[in-house]
């Protein structure tokens, strides 16, 4: 039987989440994600699941559960369904979207991550100035993209961006409601453009 929902207002107030656990992939081979993430990216392997059946659904689909820890104590995880399969692209994204980012401690880590992962065939793109970070990109063995990232921004000036970002948001969700209206009537097919461009070096003359 269905739980009865809450009231919204009887409910407390969210618990306040501490840190990312983990994030889970489908890995097309354990070992080969393994050597990757441990061995070039020095990720060390911290613990395996493995099971017939799916604790959350109970369907049957027997696989290879396994994490690697970052220093936070976070960790990426993977599933090796025993298929040598690896995931899908999406076909509706483009391939530089969907990805997961790691933070380095300096742009000097970050410039040896990178001399790392091109020693051991990888191909790297960047260093990537995005003013408040630099960052490097590249794909895992499973085609999922990784970037490494080095802060540069300190927390106040990150407190000083946190306040303009719901104005931001607010005005891009306006502009979107009309664009919405303006597609259904005919008047627009074209994807909505932001409201203001943060980086302008990048557009080509």
């Amino acid at each position: 039987m269905a739980a009865v929902p809450q009231a919204v207002g009887t409910l407390p107030a969210p618990a306040p989440i501490q840190q990312l656990h983990h994030y889970a992939y489908r890995a097309k081979d354990a070992e080969e994600t393994r050597r990757f993430y441990e061995d070039i990216l020095g990720l060390p392997l911290y613990h395996i699941i493995q099971s017939d059946y799916v604790p959350s659904t109970g369907e049957y689909c027997p696989y290879t559960h396994f994490f690697f820890r970052l220093q936070d104590g976070s960790f990426i995880a993977f599933f090796d369904l025993g298929d040598d399969q690896a995931a899908e692209p999406s076909p509706n994204t483009p391939k530089w979207v969907n990805h997961i980012s790691f933070r380095v401690d300096s742009v000097q880590a970050l410039q040896e991550m990178k001399a790392r992962l091109e020693a051991h065939g990888v191909e790297v793109l960047g260093i990537t100035d995005h003013h408040i970070f630099h960052s490097i990109y590249f794909f895992d063995p499973n085609g999922i993209r990784l970037e490494l990232t080095a802060q540069l921004a300190d927390e106040f000036q990150m407190l000083q961006e946190s306040k303009t970002a719901h104005a931001r948001l607010d005005e891009w969700t306006a502009r979107k409601e009309q664009w919405r209206k303006d597609r259904a009537a005919g008047k627009s097919s074209a994807p909505l453009k932001p409201q203001q461009n943060d980086r302008p070096e990048f557009v080509k003359k």
